[in-house]
């Protein structure tokens, strides 16, 4: 494990709506794609970029399923565990402070729209 590492990066990105594709770095490419203007602002990343574009992918499903927050971080932390193995740690939500160890290549912060989503692995 380590603490996060100079290999940042932070990027903001318009995610847009189409009836047929979702056209976008962070987009799913299914029809039923992403609600019109989410913006997505990766704040820090020490995570590979197809892995940042599923975890935004999979954030912005989870968005669209609850409504609360604790089962959209659940079902962010679920996928990921299933999908990449154990153990996968997610906080969504407007105002909260970290600081975190996490895994080397296993941390994302970012914004969908005014939430913020937390996902890294440690353990």
């Amino acid at each position: 494990m380590s603490d996060e590492t100079g290999r940042n990066r932070v990027g903001s990105l318009e995610v847009p709506s189409s009836e047929s594709a979702v056209h976008s770095k962070y987009s799913s490419g299914s029809t039923n794609g992403p609600v019109a203007g989410k913006k997505v602002v990766i704040k820090s990343a020490d995570m590979k970029e197809d892995l940042q574009k599923e975890a935004v992918d999979i954030a912005i499903a989870a968005f669209e399923k609850y409504s609360v927050e604790k089962e959209v971080a659940e079902h962010i932390k679920k996928m990921f565990d299933k999908k990449h193995g154990p153990t996968w740690h997610c906080i969504v939500g407007k105002n909260f402070g970290s600081y975190v160890t996490h895994e080397t290549n296993h941390f994302v912060y970012f914004y969908l729209d005014s939430k913020a989503v937390l996902l890294f692995k440690s353990g």
